[in-house]
């Protein structure tokens, strides 16, 4: 299950039954970007989060991820500059005895900063995935490092909430429904969390908020 927002209080209704098929809107589009359907650590894309297309009029899908300012190509890249600037100094003093005492030094540094890299980029491969049907509204977060997250409900009560204040962030968005509230795209930035609570606004009727 996903873990309840902190600092705010639950005010999702109890499920019941649906009082029918209801519609949900086209989804708006955040550019033409390709979405591997691997697993969570291939969506390394230029977006924040995009609705798919639907093959049903009647369902959409919204992923979702957090920027990863620094790509693959360039995270190589990087390490490889800062290794070549960093040994610079050591030419001065190959085959004297003060190489070896310098060495470990650098090569801890390097190592340290290859590891840091190294986790910001796992951390980067959490993906959140919204699910609207007729009759349910699923959310499902794919964590780098343990199990998938689960929360659905009847879509009937299914509702979005913008937190301006008292949030962990500003503008904190939320769902709430079935007795709990759960937290979407808190790792976006204060505009695009913004964009995101208009647009499950407009993908949630009136009559389901």
């Amino acid at each position: 299950m996903l873990a309840d927002p902190p600092r705010i209080a639950s005010r999702g209704r109890g499920a019941r039954p649906s009082p029918g098929s209801l519609p949900v809107r086209p989804a708006p589009s955040c550019g033409d970007i390709s979405v591997d359907a691997g697993p969570a650590d291939s969506y390394i894309l230029p977006m924040p989060y995009r609705w798919l297309p639907s093959p049903s009029p009647n369902e959409a899908e919204l992923r979702l991820w957090p920027h990863e300012s620094l790509p693959p190509r360039g995270y190589a890249a990087f390490l490889l500059a800062t290794f070549t600037l960093a040994t610079i100094p050591l030419y001065t003093v190959l085959g004297t005895v003060l190489l070896w005492g310098l060495l470990p030094f650098l090569l801890l540094a390097l190592g340290g900063l290859w590891y840091a890299l190294d986790r910001n980029h796992r951390d980067c491969q959490l993906l959140e995935v919204l699910r609207l049907t007729p009759e349910t509204v699923s959310l499902t977060r794919h964590n780098p490092h343990g199990p998938d997250q689960n929360w659905a409900c009847n879509a009937y009560w299914t509702r979005p909430h913008l937190h301006a204040d008292g949030g962990p962030v500003p503008n904190y968005v939320t769902l709430t429904g079935c007795g709990r509230e759960v937290e979407i795209g808190a790792f976006l930035s204060e505009d695009e969390r913004m964009a995101l609570f208009q647009d499950l606004s407009r993908q949630l009727p009136p009559a389901r908020r």
